[in-house]
């Protein structure tokens, strides 16, 4: 306190300054005297032989050019930029049709893509799609889809699919450049709108929204799924074999709380780093945790975004799915065909499964919804080519920025509407 106060008093009281500054202060006068004396020499020429005034005039100039150039207003565009998925698409043995079917359906330039047939397929298949995939003009042209070519063992009701999950979700970290949602389906998945109309809805969401059906109401699954302790042979064999059951239970856990949804969800970037990365230990215990728990992949994701302080208010409560279940639910929905198609219309769903392969209900989805040719790509603003004569439009690329979005776009946009009213938004989050 005594050394600020003398400071401030020296500030109050400047004539106080001590004598020995007075001797410096004159020397560096004269010194500053004579530099402006020699500014007013010229040289025979004219030019000055000190060019200070030069040298500020032309930083001035440039200075002035530089803040002119800040003023200029810039373009302001009313549509945002269109976002970028990224695509798990899984199948297994006699899946390779259904998942080229399902990969042209969902295809877009602008987005990435993971294909992944598993173990139980014949190598057969997996090379079929695996050239597929390496031949095809446009995915070669764009270098945006990739196939996982170690294919995984994968048991549905086993912690080997959130393995796959996670281990696709790597890849497309790792190679996959900018994009901003991670949505997982099965080859048994087939979108109701166009990837247009996706990414134009999409365009104006915040990007850390998180769609993940789920609920801490466990009810049943408490003693059915959560006590009971599973072990997944799809970790350690080299061959499928269905889960089995230890004697042992155990209690439900009280480090974190337990939750329950669909298995199929579009989770954003950010949190899609934190389950890969684990800068916090929640992602790595809960997937031990989940290791030994029956159906895992409806459990996993749900319980860790629901756990974390950063993400749990970035839940809507949904997996954007059309799904037709049996009530109370069984193990698997139903298999949808053309008696189901108006619901799924009226649903606004931007997905439906299961579809059961080749069914007809998939060839009136892609000409009524998709506008999709036999065996083309969905066209959308990026494709310029001519339709005259069955010709694949998407065959000549343009701008992949553009987009066309249909009559799709809006029953989207109704459907996202009612999830983030305010009576849905923040009453249907993590509790």
């Amino acid at each position: 306190m005594k050394k600020l106060k003398t400071y401030y008093l020296h500030l109050r009281h400047p004539t106080t300054m001590e004598r020995k500054w007075i001797f410096p202060l004159a020397i560096g006068s004269i010194v500053s005297l004579f530099l402006l004396f020699l500014t007013t020499l010229t040289s025979p020429d004219g030019t000055p032989l000190l060019p200070l005034y030069r040298y500020y005039s032309s930083y001035s100039a440039a200075a002035n050019v530089f803040v002119e150039s800040k003023l200029k207003p810039l373009p302001i565009s009313a549509v945002p930029p269109p976002p970028r998925f990224a695509y798990l698409i899984s199948g297994s043995a006699g899946d390779g049709n259904m998942t080229k079917r399902t990969l042209q359906a969902l295809y877009h330039p602008n987005n990435q893509y993971v294909v992944h047939l598993d173990v139980e397929s014949s190598p057969e298949e997996r090379l079929d799609l695996r050239n597929y995939v390496t031949n095809h003009p446009i995915f070669n042209k764009f270098k945006n889809v990739r196939m996982i070519t170690k294919a995984n063992l994968v048991t549905y009701r086993g912690p080997t699919m959130v393995a796959n999950t996670l281990h696709a979700a790597a890849i497309l970290l790792k190679e996959g450049g900018e994009w901003d949602w991670f949505i997982n389906l099965s080859a048994s998945d087939y979108p109701l709108v166009t990837q247009d109309d996706l990414l134009h809805t999409f365009s104006y969401l915040p990007r850390d929204l998180n769609f993940i059906d789920h609920t801490s109401k466990i009810g049943w699954k408490e003693f059915q799924r959560a006590k009971p302790i599973i072990i997944d042979p799809g970790l350690y064999m080299t061959k499928k074999a269905d889960v089995f059951w230890i004697t042992q239970r155990r209690s439900v856990p009280t480090a974190f709380k337990l939750f329950t949804g669909s298995a199929w969800m579009v989770l954003s970037r950010p949190f899609i780093d934190f389950c890969i990365w684990g800068w916090d230990n929640l992602p790595r215990t809960v997937l031990m945790y989940y290791a030994n728990f029956i159906s895992s992949p409806e459990g996993y994701f749900h319980t860790v975004v629901c756990n974390a302080q950063e993400f749990r208010n970035t839940t809507v409560n949904s997996d954007l799915h059309f799904i037709s279940w049996d009530n109370p639910p069984k193990q698997h929905p139903h298999y949808l065909t053309l008696d189901d198609m108006q619901r799924m219309v009226d649903s606004n769903a931007p997905f439906a499964r299961k579809f059961p392969r080749e069914d007809p209900v998939l060839d009136k989805i892609d000409s009524e919804l998709l506008f999709r040719g036999k065996g083309m790509l969905v066209p959308g603003g990026w494709c310029i080519g001519s339709r005259k004569n069955g010709t694949d439009p998407c065959s000549v690329t343009g701008n992949i920025a553009v987009l066309r979005p249909t009559a799709g776009a809006k029953r989207l946009e109704k459907l996202i509407g009612s999830l983030l009213s305010n009576e849905n938004f923040r009453s249907n989050q993590c509790i």
